[in-house]
């Protein structure tokens, strides 16, 4: 391995390619890869793990390259017990190296196939971070997911999950996706229908914890739920959606029809409110990102699918926006409301849409 240089991310020391990514999925730098921009993936990864409050979790790193997100969990997380693995006999120096940066017992490189590990060992937590898509490696993680485990899976291929290629995510999720404002929602739930669906396969369920978009990426956190019964419940959460550009009028059903034929889409929730209630930002490496974050999540009114963008309104109704905090202080005075960690622009509501029109023009500037 060359020398590299030597970071600091949260509380812990990592040692990376002089040649990395800083932004983006773009294209793999170097024999190893490591992307500075992840550092707040690998923030909630921490706060996630340390909210759990367990006296002991064994944790698989199925993908870990550099091993940055493995020593940073095995370092700030107390009582994790992790395996970094790598398919790449290039990655283990850079993982060994930072294990011993940090003075680590409770880390140890693997150089298997992820496929291979999954075989022949089980976990508590199980990462899954690929460059693309996750789908080619989403059952061997599942069989590497010990009994109500949590897995963690990351999706980078933007394009296909948010319907810029509808082709590639047709052949990828066997989902047909959404374009336009409600496009990285869509994506979202996309791949938390695909992880629904493998788990079913093993008469397993789940109960998403944390789910969203950032940056290049869709993220997934979810609570492995065991039996048929829990697999049942999980799929009944899957379903269709209509969207009329012309009208903006939206609509979900369970069962695809000729009017519902986006989707199939994760219909739930994409968080669990209790458990982000436990998250603490102190540590993290972009602690203010953390925190603007977990606020966006924990005030989020998530059992609403699909967003309203304040740009769609503004373009339906020929009307300039109103500023969108004093739009949804002003549509909570009628109903249920909040912002979302899609876009800036968006929010999410369960008012219906003709009273939301009329509450869009009550405030826009143009009619004041």
């Amino acid at each position: 391995m060359s020398e590299g240089s030597i970071i600091t991310e949260g509380t812990t020391r990592i040692q990376v390619p002089e040649q990395h990514s800083t932004h983006g999925p773009g294209k793999k730098i170097g024999p190893v890869f490591f992307n500075e921009q992840m550092s707040f993936n690998r923030d909630i990864s921490i706060m996630l793990l340390r909210a759990l409050n367990r006296d002991s979790i064994t944790v698989a790193d199925a993908m870990a390259a550099t091993g940055s997100r493995s020593v940073r969990i095995a370092n700030e997380v107390p009582g994790s017990e992790v395996v970094a693995n790598d398919i790449s006999a290039l990655a283990i120096p850079w993982i060994d190296r930072n294990i011993e940066l940090n003075n680590l017992t409770n880390c140890r490189s693997s150089n298997r196939d992820m496929h291979v590990l999954f075989s022949e060992e089980t976990f508590n937590y199980v990462d899954l971070d690929p460059f693309g898509s996750p789908m080619p490696f989403l059952q061997s993680a599942i069989r590497g997911c010990g009994k109500r485990a949590i897995l963690a899976v990351t999706a980078t291929d933007m394009a296909p999950l948010a319907g810029a290629h509808a082709v590639k995510c047709r052949r990828r999720y066997q989902c047909e996706p959404i374009r336009g404002y409600m496009c990285h929602e869509g994506g979202l739930r996309i791949l938390m229908c695909n992880v629904a669906r493998e788990l079913a396969k093993f008469d397993r369920g789940m109960r998403p914890l944390l789910s969203f978009y950032a940056d290049h990426y869709y993220r997934t956190y979810i609570q492995i739920e065991e039996g048929a019964k829990s697999a049942d419940e999980t799929l009944a959460k899957l379903g269709y959606m209509h969207y009329d550009t012309d009208t903006m009028e939206r609509s979900t059903s369970y069962r695809i029809d000729d009017e519902h034929r986006l989707g199939p889409f994760w219909l739930g929730p994409l968080h669990d409110q209790e458990f982000l209630s436990r998250f603490s930002t102190e540590g993290m490496a972009d602690e203010r990102r953390c925190r603007k974050y977990l606020d966006l999540w924990t005030n989020e009114l998530d059992d609403q699918v699909f967003v309203y963008d304040m740009s769609e309104l503004s373009s339906h109704l020929k009307l300039s926006p109103p500023k969108i905090s004093d739009f949804i202080d002003y549509l909570k005075q009628h109903g249920r409301a909040s912002a979302t960690h899609f876009s800036p622009t968006e929010f999410m509501t369960d008012i219906p849409l003709e009273d939301l029109v009329k509450l869009y023009a009550d405030v826009s500037p143009d009619t004041q």
